[in-house]
């Protein structure tokens, strides 16, 4: 081989983390089943003030009227956190950022379905 020719080998990259899709794999695994359950029950939430009197219905349609979407923008924040923790370049500087992020993204369902039926008005 010539001098040429040895200029053409690619060179492993050894910043790059060959372990960085793990942190994202397991938010994704983790948030989307949590997202579709509580996206599950606040869309049949309204069925709890089927039977409600007037006055009890109301209230609950005008806190479920602030509460919908309130509970949107948390799951629009939720996967706005997956993509990001995805979109990361995979380096070993950005693995505790990964981390960090990956685990923000299930939180985020939870504290997204807490805060929704804290704002319910219900009977």
């Amino acid at each position: 081989m010539t001098t040429h020719d040895l200029a053409h080998v690619p060179v492993p990259d050894a910043d790059r983390d060959r372990r960085a899709f793990l942190a994202p794999l397991a938010a994704t695994l983790l948030t989307l089943p949590l997202a579709f359950l509580s996206l599950l029950y606040a869309g049949l939430s309204p069925m709890a003030c089927d039977s409600c009197d007037t006055a009890a219905a109301h209230a609950f349609d005008a806190s479920f009227e602030v509460a919908w979407p309130v509970f949107w923008a948390g799951l629009l924040a939720a996967s706005a956190l997956l993509v990001w923790c995805w979109a990361l370049p995979w380096r070993t500087a950005n693995a505790a950022r990964r981390v960090g992020i990956a685990i923000a993204a299930p939180a985020v369902v939870l504290l997204n379905a807490a805060v929704f039926w804290a704002l319910l008005d219900l009977p």
